[in-house]
Order: structure tokens, then sequence, then C-alpha cells
């Protein structure tokens, strides 16, 4: 009876997960961050500056983060996330100098952390308490469509909010912040791969660090594809940020920008929770081959068309795919009681890959314009493409 009513609390905790992935992704200032600071004088070099504190500090910290929360329990990691996560949006509300932005991204990046690793451990270890892992794509996929959704509310009401004043983006951003402060108390810790983690021995958080590199030395293909998974979302990521101050300078208003961001999460809302049915059709393969022509194809087009907004659409599309395809094939071969640490590591190659790319644009925006830095990335990825190509289909003959 105590083992049914349990495990009644960790089908709760993934129903649970769709409203908190919905409160949690209602950030009015997603789409608009990089405007606002602008319009405090921030310059494209100082923007790169911030975005690059806030990477150091997560490539730093995921890590340690993540064993924390595979040692201490992925709930308090969320919930501890989540009040970070607040405290850096008010911060940034109340700040007028470079210092206390930095500080504010210090703290949005250790929020970034807690829930990193934690979040997706959280979930997959709750449904293999319930012997149903097998559903953490359709789940996914189902959390990336919620994610959009609140996107689009998002970037549509922020950037609206933002045309008639920046600050009230920002205070509603802190009512619902708090909201899921709240929320992320009524999940319930899984059970399993926390059973044997003795936490009064010493040297317990150094142990968990080696062992996980451990499994990652053992499993090179995990490897592989966290690498590779990370680097494409960067420079997604990077595009997102500058792209809005690219729209701005060709005289697109705040809800221009908002609108895009808006169109492309729906569209990211509608393809998630069909990923598993497209990776049944072209496999990992077709995954690893395909998504990183058309993103640099994309790259191109955002460089050189003047309808370059357009082409962010498909390439946000194909990120999408990827993270929720791989980060299945991930979970299926990582241990439970390293899980965390190790989906930390792979936000550490994440925030590795932003601190070499984000500040570079930027201070190539500064001296020769975005577009010109756009082409910069497009050659990157070219070369990045073919290197890529060439060892998917290596790989596949060798398999």
């Amino acid at each position: 009876m105590k083992t049914l009513t349990f495990n009644n609390r960790l089908k709760k905790n993934i129903k649970r997960n769709y409203v908190f992935t919905m409160i949690q992704n209602l950030d009015l200032t997603r789409g608009i961050w990089m405007i606002y600071l602008a319009s405090k004088g921030m310059s494209l070099t100082q923007l790169g500056l911030l975005e690059t504190i806030f990477h150091i500090t997560s490539f730093l910290m995921e890590v340690p983060t993540g064993a924390i929360a595979d040692i201490y329990g992925r709930r308090v990691s969320r919930i501890v996330g989540r009040f970070l996560s607040l405290t850096s949006v008010v911060i940034l509300l109340l700040a007028n100098s470079f210092v206390w932005f930095a500080i504010s991204f210090v703290i949005t990046a250790l929020s970034y952390n807690m829930e990193s690793g934690a979040g997706d451990a959280l979930i997959y270890d709750s449904l293999k308490e319930l012997d149903d892992e097998s559903g953490f794509m359709r789940i996914s996929g189902n959390k990336e469509m919620i994610y959009q959704m609140a996107g689009i509310v998002s970037f549509m009401l922020g950037g609206y909010l933002a045309t008639k004043n920046y600050d009230l983006a920002f205070l509603i951003t802190i009512i619902v912040g708090t909201m899921s402060f709240g929320y992320s108390f009524l999940f319930v810790e899984p059970s399993v791969g926390r059973n044997n983690i003795d936490h009064s021995s010493k040297g317990h958080l150094l142990r968990q660090l080696k062992e996980s590199v451990g499994v990652l030395k053992m499993h090179k293909r995990v490897m592989f594809l966290i690498i590779f998974s990370q680097l494409i979302m960067s420079f997604v990521t990077t595009v997102f940020y500058y792209l809005q101050n690219y729209m701005k300078s060709d005289g697109y208003s705040e809800i221009a920008i908002g609108t895009l961001y808006a169109v492309s999460a729906l569209g990211g809302a509608l393809l998630a929770p069909q990923v598993y049915k497209i990776e049944a059709v072209i496999k990992e393969r077709g995954i690893l081959l395909y998504m990183p022509i058309v993103s640099t194809v994309c790259l191109f087009g955002i460089a050189f068309s003047s309808w370059h907004f357009l082409f962010f659409i498909p390439m946000s599309l194909a990120e999408g795919l990827i993270f929720i395809a791989l980060g299945d094939y991930i979970n299926k071969v990582i241990p439970s009681e390293k899980r965390a640490t190790i989906l930390s590591m792979a936000s550490m190659v994440f925030s590795f890959f932003m601190i070499t790319i984000f500040p570079v644009v930027g201070i190539l925006g500064d001296a020769f314009g975005l577009a010109r830095a756009f082409l910069v990335m497009a050659i990157v990825a070219t070369v990045l493409t073919v290197v890529n190509s060439l060892g998917v289909l290596v790989w596949k003959m060798v398999k």
C-alpha cells in the first residue's frame, strides 16, 4: 500500500512537471533583455561580456551542482534554482550598472545550474521507478511543446510591454517567478539511484564527479552526442540573442521581434510531440546528418537575406528536434545515480562553447556589423558540418 501511494506521487511528478514547465518559462524578458540592456547603455561587446560571465559561472558550477542534485536530491536543487532565478530578475530590474548586471547574470547562471541536470533527472528517474522510462522521449516532446507555448506568451506579451514600459515585463516575470518557486515544493524525490549514497562520508562529492567521468569514458558515444548537441544549441542560442539587436537596428519594433520568436515557438510546439515519430523514421543517423545542414543553410540565410529573420524559424526547429531525440538517447545509457551530474556536464559543454562563441560574435558585431558576424558563424558551421557528416558516415560504415 505504501509503495502504491508513493508510485501515485511519482506519477504526479510527470503532470506537475508540465505545469512547472509552463510557469517556469513564462519569462517576459526572454526576447527583450538584450534590447533592454542596450537601452541602459550596454554595447554589443558589453552584452557579449555579460553573457560570457554567465557561461563562465555556468561552466565552473554545472558539474558541482549536478553532483549536489544527485547526492542531496533533485527536488532540493530545483527549489534552490527557482529562488536564485527570482533573485536575479529582481536585481536586473533594479540595476543600472555593468557590475550589478554582471552579478545578476552570475546568479542567473547558478539558477540554471541547479535546474539543468536536476529537472530531467527528476522526471526520468520517476519514470524509471515506475518502469516506464520508454515514454521519456514522448514526455520530453510534450514538455518541449509546453515550453514553446510558454515562449509564445512570453515573446508576444514581453514584446508588447517593452513598447510601453520595460519595467512591466520584469514585474510580471517576478510575480510568475514567485509562483514557480512555490510550486517547486510539490515534487516528490524518486528513490532510484540514491539508495547507496553515504552523505556522512568524506569526499563523496569528488567521488561522484570522478565516477561520472568514468561513465563517460566507458560510453564514448554519449560523449560525442553531448558535444554534438551542445554545439548546435550554442550556435542557435547565439543567433537568438543577437538577432534581437540585428532586427532592432533594421527598424523592427519589440513587438515585431516578439512575434517572430512567438512564431518560432509555435513551430516548436507543433513539432515537439511528433519528434518520437520523426526519430522512428530517420533514426539517430538522420538527425546527426541532416539537422546540422539545415542549421548551416539557415545561418547563411540570416547573414545574406533581407528576410534574415525568417531563417531563424527552421534553425530553431532543427535544434529542438536534436535536443529532444539526443536527450532520450543519452538518458537511456547513463545510470540513475550519475544522471544529474552527467546531464550537468552536458550543460557545462554548452557553456564552454558559449564562452568561446558569444563574445566573439559581439566583438565582430561592434567592429563590422552583425551581418558579417553571422557570416563568420556560417563559415565555421560549414566546416564543422562537413567534419560531422564525414564522421557520421564513417561511423555508420564501421558499425
